[in-house]
């Protein structure tokens, strides 16, 4: 039925009740924009002749203040669910996905799976029992690694040069449930968090909709791998408090970190801005974007000195490596290169904190 409504909205023709073979209800549980690039691989497969499935309703996040808390605005999945033809009323937004009016409505729709991307909330028992097929979620690691709240970011912190993202059912443990399928890719060494994230749930979709078939005729539940719990590793929640940068590390540790905090919250360093007169004053700046490179041929005056090489900011750091930081933005300003930055410094020197 809903997806015979989102046709009529969207001006296609309709098709006999008669012709078709009622189709499998799917719902979708997310929030950000990696939520509707899952949302769109659904519709799109979903209109396919031999499709045996549609996208009955979706669930996310109530609306929040965004833009510095002007006017409350929708999920990303929400305003992508309405740009589809989405009825208001299929769009469920529930403060806990366990209130037992939410549960009610989903219940009613009688779905045959349940899918999350990246939705955020906790699934309780009550949740799980509703769909007949179970709940499979898109996690953005190869599992039992990384679970948790953050695996892109924490991947790119540990500098890893592979990750990957699983499609498994869930459980009321953390990421801890049977394998379905997973795909393997190898990370570039200046990928930054919200790229690499938009890539995986790519990569995950088009896994999703290959193993729809398994899962809706109950074969993935047969061939889904349990996990190795010890080999788990975790992949906590960032924390704002980690966004601090400490030029006593080396290069590569501070670029991963740059790379994984991305987007949000970011990194931030304290710089020493020293004027011709010799007065010195603290300067806080967010690091944007950097490159690990070897200057062996940089001399600098003093060990905390900055120098400017290239079109770029160079940090000496720990164990005697050297961050290029190519990027920066002040408070309330725009990200600029570092050539710009270093020309309105008009002649200050530069000193890491």
């Amino acid at each position: 039925m809903i997806r015979r409504l989102w046709c009529l909205q969207s001006g296609s023709p309709s098709v006999p009740p008669s012709s078709t073979k009622k189709k499998k209800p799917l719902v979708l549980l997310g929030a950000p924009h990696v939520s509707a690039i899952v949302l769109e691989a659904l519709l799109n497969a979903s209109t396919c002749p031999d499709s045996s499935f549609e996208v009955a309703a979706i669930v996310t996040q109530p609306a929040a203040r965004r833009d510095r808390g002007k006017k409350l605005s929708l999920s990303p999945l929400a305003s992508h669910a309405l740009q589809r033809g989405f009825s208001p009323d299929l769009i469920f937004s529930p403060l806990r996905a366990g209130d037992d009016t939410f549960l009610s409505n989903l219940k009613a729709l009688q779905p045959h799976l349940c899918i999350t991307a990246a939705y955020g909330n906790i699934l309780p028992t009550d949740f799980l029992h509703i769909p007949s097929f179970g709940t499979v979620n898109i996690h953005p690691s190869l599992l039992p690694l990384y679970r948790g709240a953050a695996p892109v970011q924490r991947a790119l912190q540990d500098g890893v040069k592979e990750t990957g993202v699983s499609l498994a059912f869930t459980v009321r443990a953390l990421d801890a449930g049977p394998v379905i399928a997973t795909e393997t890719i190898q990370v570039d060494d200046q990928i930054k968090a919200p790229d690499l994230l938009e890539l995986l749930f790519h990569k995950g979709s088009k896994l999703l909709i290959g193993e729809l078939p398994s899962i809706l005729d109950g074969s993935a539940r047969v061939k889904a791998q349990p996990q190795d719990d010890s080999k788990a590793t975790l992949a906590p929640k960032i924390n704002p408090d980690e966004s601090w940068l400490f030029f006593d590390q080396e290069a590569s540790v501070l670029h991963n970190k740059v790379r994984a905090f991305s987007g949000w919250p970011g990194t931030r360093a304290r710089v020493l801005v020293v004027e011709k007169n010799g007065q010195q004053k603290t300067l806080e700046i967010k690091i944007i974007t950097t490159r690990v490179r070897s200057h062996e041929s940089v001399q600098f005056d003093e060990a905390d000195d900055i120098a400017f090489v290239e079109g770029a900011l160079v940090f000496p750091c720990g164990r005697g490596t050297t961050l290029e930081v190519l990027e920066v933005q002040l408070p309330g300003k725009k990200v600029v290169n570092s050539a710009a930055f270093w020309n309105g410094l008009r002649g200050q020197k530069l000193k890491k904190l």
